[in-house]
């Protein structure tokens, strides 16, 4: 391709672009053969290693902060599109979150963004009353400033890899049997390989305007906690029971987190269908023909999920 012709492309400014969402669309729109897009990959941390990684296949890095409105608008100057995250995890303030939207969303329109994709949630608090599930109200009250703008919004699904990483595998009961224990009841969850909600998002820029205005949510597979059970069985080569638990036991364990995870948890179980509808495979499937099941990603990660529950 000339530098002509790379200097024409298409500029996607991405948030969060060392984190699971914002850092597998980045891969996943270096990886696209046609090269469509120009990269541009926002951090608060340009210098660090993700960042550094980023570059060295091919990514624009530039600095920006989500609570420095200052660095948003030399971020997303002549981006033609942005995909608009937020992370309550980083915090745990839902009020900060909403925040960082708003100024996202302004952003984005003073630069004339043509095409903005935004990672959203339901939002389940009634009007006036208290944060009900705050990792997924804050973001569902933000899909109001991004009206006005030309959006498309994204609802993922709990990522599977939040077993290795939030300590959501098995753990041994002191016989030394597997137990996994989830508030899901019988309820199927949605959910995700992280990496596939990136190549989702980047199927989405290139169908562009089409999708402008739609809801789609992202799930590459909807699972009981017995079926999951059954795969980790297998892949871990021993028993694995799934044993539920209510939300408000799960919510007292003692790691960060607990309650809210516990939230999320009880709205899945409480709210299956309409979740399960809005989240439906085939759609994922239809952006990413190469959408991972739960078995086929578990397998993908045997190694460190018996690092897990061997720890």
């Amino acid at each position: 391709m000339s530098g002509a012709a790379v200097a024409t492309r298409p500029v996607i400014a991405v948030v969060g672009a060392t984190g699971a969402q914002g850092g597998g669309l980045v891969r996943a729109l270096l990886r696209d053969p046609w090269r469509r897009f120009t990269v541009r990959a926002l951090t608060r941390q340009p210098t660090g290693r993700a960042a550094r990684a980023l570059a060295q296949a091919g990514a624009d890095i530039v600095e920006a902060d989500l609570d420095l409105p200052g660095t948003l608008a030399p971020a997303l100057d002549g981006a033609h599109g942005l995909f608009a995250v937020t992370d309550f995890w980083a915090h745990f303030s839902p009020e900060r979150e909403l925040q960082q939207a708003a100024r996202l969303a302004r952003a984005a329109a003073q630069a004339g963004v043509r095409h903005v994709v935004w990672s959203t949630q339901e939002n389940t608090r009634p009007a006036g009353a208290p944060w009900a599930v705050p990792p997924m109200d804050a973001k569902g009250q933000a899909d109001a400033f991004f009206q006005a703008l030309p959006t498309t919004f994204v609802l993922p699904s709990l990522y599977w890899d939040n077993l290795i990483h939030l300590g959501l595998h098995p753990q041994r009961d002191a016989a030394g049997v597997l137990q996994w224990s989830l508030p899901l009841g019988r309820a199927r969850l949605c959910g995700i390989a992280a990496e596939d909600i990136g190549s989702c998002v980047a199927a989405l820029f290139v169908q562009g305007e089409r999708v402008v205005g739609e809801r789609i949510g992202l799930a590459g597979e909807q699972l009981t906690g017995v079926q999951m059970a059954a795969v980790l069985a297998q892949v871990l080569g021993e028993p694995v029971h799934y044993r539920p638990m209510t939300p408000t036991a799960f919510g007292r364990q003692p790691f960060p987190g607990a309650a809210e995870l516990a939230g999320l948890f009880g709205y899945q179980q409480a709210s299956e269908a309409a979740c399960c509808a809005v989240r439906a495979p085939e759609l994922a499937r239809a952006l990413h023909p190469a959408l991972q099941g739960f078995a086929q990603w578990a397998q993908s990660h045997a190694g460190l999920l018996r690092q897990r529950v061997a720890g």
